[in-house]
């Protein structure tokens, strides 16, 4: 089906304001700033959109406005922030897991060590108590002083 030159225009029209909306980040619930939700907010179907189609030169001045936020660090699809934003916690999170199991591996092998040493040094002095006995006399008590 053929469009007038007037459905064109309305048509570019409502392209541009989906654009407009989605690039400032006014993104429909189920979207993202691309161009299935485009075609979808202008009610166009999307294969216009590709090719020789009328509208190829929306679709591409909107992926390039697109790829222009992003390299500015904004980006259009508040998702796209939140993946972003989540990787990063992600990496910072796993990071401090390993250095917390590291120190959990470390104090665990010290416990390990200290109560080694500890048993040990226990069954030095029982033996030593043992071989000591029969050579160890006993000290006479003290006199008790007399009380006035």
């Amino acid at each position: 089906m053929r469009l007038t030159p007037q459905q064109r225009a309305l048509n570019e029209k409502r392209i541009r304001a989906a654009a407009s909306r989605l690039l400032s980040g006014d993104i429909p619930p189920g979207g993202r700033c691309d161009v299935k939700t485009l075609a979808r907010l202008a009610e166009v179907d999307r294969a216009a959109f590709y090719g020789t189609r009328p509208y190829a030169a929306l679709r591409e001045d909107f992926e390039r406005r697109v790829r222009a936020l992003q390299a500015a660090g904004k980006h259009a699809d508040p998702r796209n922030a939140q993946t972003a934003r989540l990787t990063s916690q992600l990496t910072a999170l796993t990071t401090r897991l390993a250095a917390r199991d590291a120190a959990i591996t470390e104090l665990t092998a010290f416990k390990q060590a200290a109560l080694s040493r500890l048993a040990a040094q226990h069954d030095e002095i029982t033996r030593l108590r043992r071989a000591s006995s029969a050579n160890v006399r006993r000290l006479p008590e003290p006199p008790a002083s007399p009380r006035s």
